[in-house]
Parts: C-alpha cells; structure tokens; sequence
C-alpha cells in the first residue's frame, strides 16, 4: 500500500510539472492532471489540498534552495566585508552561482519565473530584490561604521538597481536559453554589475 501510494504521488508530480509548464498555475487543469496519473480528480486530493499546495509541491524546495544559496554568498561576502575588505565585489560571482543552480533545476524555475500567476511566487522577482536591497543596505552601514566613505544614495534608486540585478539573471530562463548560453551571460553579468556596483557606491 505504501509503495503504490508513492508511485501515484510520483505520478501526480510527473503529471503536475507538465501541465504547469504547458497551461500555467491559473489555467492547469486537476481533471487532465488526474487523467494523465491514471486516477481520479478525488484520488489527487488523498495526496494535495489542492491545486496551489501541488504546485508548492514542484517549486518550493528549489526556491528555498535558491534562498540558501543567496544566504551562503552573503555570509561569506561579509566575512571580507566586516574587515573592510572590497574584493570579493570586485571578483563577483553571483550571477554565475544563481544561474548554475537555476539550470539544475530549470522546469521548476520555468514555473516560478513564467507560469506562477495566481500563487504566492508570482512576486518572486520582486521578493527576490528586495531582499537583496536590505543585504546591501546592511553591509553599506557595517562599512560606514568602520569609517569608509560611500556614496550618498536614494533608496529609491537602490531598489531599482537591485531590481534590474535580479531580473537581469531570470532573463535566461524567459528567453529559453541554453544551459552554456546561461552561463556565459552570468559571467558577463558579473563583470558588468561587478563595476557598475564599484562605480555607484564609490569605493
């Protein structure tokens, strides 16, 4: 009984991705999902409470996994920072970092970035920068308080910059580029912001 419970639920999720990807979160079908795991739509409510907790089911491990990543990169950036050390902005690799690992799991960031309509993500991006301005903003006055002088900036402007950074990167997903095309990009992107950020803050 266990072992054909989870073989449906792995049909479910089979299932689930392909519609996803195909129709989206607003248009999905529980009907066709449950036709294409051999079941009835009842049978797929013995596993999900419903459409939203299916798609969560696909998409919030990697994005969780995303934010870890992101909380990694920050942690080892402010080890150099706290020491009023620059250089790992000078070096950035975030964009590579972020891309290599959307690209291990690209169906389930193609449901986050494009196909989220209707569901908690659809503000992904949004959250996403956002969470990068307070970074920012944090390790901006851990360096004032060492002394160093940075630029004077408009929050404003901050949350654009910020903005851009991280649609920038999911670019690569909404224009369906290779795994190789991804990465070169990222390495671009890193070089490019790398500067632009050294430029902007005046260090």
């Amino acid at each position: 009984m266990i072992r054909n419970k989870t073989m449906h639920h792995e049909s479910i999720i089979e299932a689930a991705m392909v519609e996803f990807l195909e129709f989206g979160f607003k248009d999905a079908s529980l009907r066709r999902i449950a036709a294409a795991a051999g079941m009835s739509v009842s049978g797929l409510y013995k596993h999900f409470a419903g459409k939203e907790e299916m798609f969560s089911a696909l998409v919030e491990p990697v994005y969780q996994g995303l934010l870890d990543l992101f909380r990694q990169e920050a942690n080892d950036q402010e080890q150099f920072i706290g020491m009023g050390d620059l250089s790992c902005w000078d070096t950035g690799r975030d964009a590579k970092l972020a891309v290599a690992y959307i690209y291990d799991h690209l169906d389930a960031f193609r449901l986050i970035v494009c196909k989220s309509q209707g569901t908690k993500y659809e503000r992904f991006l949004h959250d996403l920068a956002v969470l990068e301005e307070e970074t920012t903003l944090y390790f901006m006055r851990n360096l004032r308080e060492q002394g160093m002088k940075i630029n004077d900036f408009s929050k404003k402007e901050l949350h654009l910059l910020t903005t851009a950074n991280v649609n920038a990167v999911f670019q690569t997903v909404e224009h369906n580029f290779t795994r190789e095309e991804a990465l070169h990009y990222a390495d671009t992107l890193d070089r490019c912001f790398s500067r632009a950020w050294r430029e902007f803050f005046g260090y």
